[in-house]
């Protein structure tokens, strides 16, 4: 199984919660003996550019059409569409940032977005996603408890995620939510933690039986 694997946080390593679980079920998969082949990006280290003007124009252009400028341009989306293309399942730890995705994810999905690439545009205005055989998993960490409550209204992740992804063909990706993570009440803090561990678990699981 090839998987993109996809790091967010500005955290490093040791002190990411995010990164932490995200690399806890890439474990959990190899203890299920499932062949991987990882295919690791950090976004923090490889940060995509935001969209510009050239880059809208040249990714609307007939690909036979294009200038040897509008090409470049667009070189490095093509890189990445690929990856992501070329993987069998995408596995997205990040934390939330005021109630949302991280920035450096938002420029990584306008990236991978791309007219003809990733998703189909046809001549009656529809369109249809690529990644329709992706397994999708997000690895998300938030400070808050967001499943109910006071907060619950306030998550923009989960359906910036889901319209973004089912825009390209997934219409089922799974979530993984890490909730709450304050460091003001370290037991429920824990309980969180071992409660997302348990979940990845059950994933892998799922996963390794459907190879």
């Amino acid at each position: 199984m090839k998987i993109m694997h996809i790091d967010t946080s500005a955290k490093i390593a040791e002190k990411s919660n995010s990164r932490m679980l995200g690399q806890f079920f890439i474990e959990q998969l190899k203890i299920q003996n499932v062949d991987l082949d990882i295919d690791y990006l950090d976004l923090t280290k490889d940060v995509q550019p935001h969209l510009t003007s050239e880059f809208v124009v040249a990714t609307y252009k007939p690909e036979n059409e294009r200038t040897p400028e509008m090409k470049q341009v667009l070189a490095e989306s093509d890189a990445m569409c690929q990856r992501v293309l070329d993987a069998d399942a995408l596995v997205c730890a990040m934390p939330m940032y005021n109630w949302t995705i991280p920035a450096t994810f938002k420029t990584f999905i306008d990236t991978i977005i791309r007219t003809g690439v990733t998703y189909d545009l046809f001549p009656d205005g529809t369109t249809k996603g690529k990644l329709i055989d992706k397994k999708v998993l997000f690895i998300t960490t938030r400070g808050a408890d967001l499943r109910a409550g006071a907060f619950q209204h306030m998550d923009a992740m989960t359906p910036v995620l889901k319209a973004s992804f089912g825009f390209l063909g997934v219409d089922h990706p799974q979530f993984v939510d890490a909730q709450p993570l304050q460091f003001s009440d370290q037991e429920s803090r824990l309980q969180a933690l071992a409660r997302a561990k348990e979940e990845l678990t059950s994933v892998a699981k799922q996963w390794a039986s459907e190879l």
